[in-house]
């Protein structure tokens, strides 16, 4: 059986950046039908592009997010409500719990290099080196 992959927005800067670890996320990129990114990814890139670099350059970090092969978790009433329990239970930022919720949402492992989702314990978790 396959596992499942829901990528971070960390994981997706890391391979956009070609930091260490972005083999990793291109080996997880060649199944594009096992992995996964949350829809808070996409607005993180773009506003983290554009806050480090500038707005054109976060808009082109946003195309070309979208044009991976990915599968998108859109919001829906279960992933808030299931980003909401995860909120009120664990110090994670907002966008954090909407991407942890993703990957337990489809029964994935969240690829990431973000020492926040170390807290919370119940989430399947590859760490990006």
């Amino acid at each position: 059986m396959t596992t499942l992959i829901l990528l971070d927005t960390s994981a997706l800067l890391t391979l956009r950046d070609d930091e260490p670890g972005a083999d990793r996320v291109e080996q997880a990129l060649k199944q594009p039908q096992h992995c996964y990114a949350c829809f808070m990814s996409r607005m993180e890139v773009l506003y983290r592009v554009w806050k480090d670099e500038e707005e054109r350059a976060g808009r082109l970090a946003y195309e070309q997010l979208k044009a991976l092969p990915l599968q998108w978790i859109e919001v829906s009433e279960p992933l808030l409500e299931r980003a909401a329990s995860i909120k009120a239970c664990h110090s994670l930022s907002l966008a954090d719990a909407w991407i942890a919720a993703a990957a337990q949402q489809i029964g994935a492992t969240l690829l990431h290099k973000d020492p926040e989702f170390r807290a919370v314990a119940e989430l399947s978790q590859e760490w990006l080196y």
